[in-house]
């Protein structure tokens, strides 16, 4: 370490940060960190230039993981505020010292010197502007040679951040962007919650939901100052961030499949209700017909698994309060729920006495099975469907008391 600070006076260094009482502080600059003694000295040094250099009256805070290699030490000495974060990964780190932070606004960064910290004034500028959320782009302001992997520049990053946008409206054009900054009252507002790397996506994609005012600035990414091999694991973080947004998104993982399957199976079933369908040299007939039924009972309960999910998160507070949801519900209520399954159960039985009838006229014998199941798929189709309803409604009724 003593060669680490032999360039500088550290009592100097240690008032670089101007003392000021916690209601004055306009910035807080987080550095998570997890054995970063290389680089973790430059990254405070050069906050602590701009801060002084811009007159910005602010703290840097070390969110630290369980470091192991003195890196509590180094900054320590350097005047940063030490935050010790047991529970363990990059969202713990984050949550950890947005908690601590006194500043209205806050910059997080990687402290592997990946990201310049001399470089904050597009951020708190915009801060200023009223922006609650700021975003960099490492693909607007440049990723210089052996920054980024190859996978994660041309293949990650571009798709992970593709889904997001299509996924929730996003205005982010890369979501994983490690310099960012947000004003602590809106931090707390979206209450984070995932511990892991995905972090980066909850942030984006709550700020959306609860659509805060976002901005983008462009970002330099440098290659980092460690010699030990990142923490970033490329396939499991990246399955970590495509799981958040999916789960996050109940319209694009259960409700849209839902409704296709259940359009394809009407559509398919009306088309062979009437007799066997010859393309070609493919008949297609009972069988398919069958098939069909399934995939109509599928997407409806993909379907309703979208309902689900969807007031349960705004129950927990895991997404904001929909109003196009309120308005649908005030029209579809139990008891309307109860009606249109009772109707389609009544249908079944129908469909099912006229098919009992058929068979009591040849006499309890052997059927033609390509007419009477045509008869009898639709019959057990509509029942199951009828009794989905029915179930469904209840467990809305129970997942709607905390919601009323």
């Amino acid at each position: 370490m003593s060669s680490l600070l032999a360039d500088n006076d550290i009592s100097n260094l240690a008032r670089l940060i101007p003392h000021a009482r916690e209601d004055e502080i306009e910035l807080s600059i987080i550095m998570p960190c997890l054995n970063e003694a290389e680089t973790l000295g430059t990254c405070i040094k050069k906050a602590q230039q701009w801060l002084t250099k811009h007159r910005v009256t602010g703290e840097i805070i070390i969110a630290d993981n369980g470091s192991t290699d003195g890196s509590q030490a180094i900054g320590g000495v350097l005047g940063a505020r030490i935050i010790n974060v047991e529970s363990k990964g990059y969202g713990s780190a984050l949550m950890g010292g947005i908690a601590a932070a006194r500043g209205k606004y806050i910059v997080m960064g990687d402290a592997d010197d990946s990201y310049n910290f001399s470089q904050l004034g597009p951020f708190v500028e915009k801060l200023r502007q009223g922006f609650e959320l700021v975003m960099g782009n490492r693909f607007a302001g440049g990723i210089e040679p052996g920054a980024m992997k190859p996978l994660h520049k041309y293949l990650g990053n571009p798709v992970l951040t593709g889904i997001g946008r299509l996924l929730f409206k996003s205005p982010s054009g890369d979501f994983h962007c490690g310099l960012r900054g947000f004003t602590k009252a809106a931090a707390m507002r979206l209450d984070l919650r995932t511990t892991g790397m995905e972090f980066a996506s909850e942030m984006v994609v709550k700020a959306t939901l609860h659509k805060l005012r976002i901005a983008e600035v462009p970002t330099t990414l440098s290659p980092d100052g460690r010699s030990r091999p990142p923490h970033l694991r490329s396939w499991s973080d990246g399955w970590r961030h495509l799981r958040f947004l999916l789960l996050y998104s109940p319209r694009w993982l259960f409700f849209y499949p839902g409704l296709v399957l259940m359009l394809l199976g009407v559509m398919t079933s009306l088309w062979l209700l009437p007799g066997a369908r010859t393309m070609g040299s493919v008949t297609l007939d009972i069988d398919t017909l069958l098939y069909a039924a399934s995939v109509i009972i599928i997407g409806f309960q993909a379907v309703s698994f979208s309902v689900f999910t969807k007031i349960f998160a705004i129950s927990e507070g895991l997404l904001p309060k929909d109003e196009r949801l309120d308005k649908v519900f005030r029209f579809v209520t139990l008891e309307t729920g109860l009606l249109f399954g009772t109707l389609l159960i009544l249908i079944g039985l129908g469909s099912s006495i006229y098919a009992v009838g058929n068979w009591s006229a040849h006499s309890f014998g052997p059927l033609e099975p390509s007419r009477i199941l045509r008869i009898v798929i639709p019959s057990v189709t509509a029942l199951i469907l009828g009794s989905e309803v029915v179930l469904s409604s209840f467990f809305l009724s129970v997942l709607g008391l905390k919601r009323r």
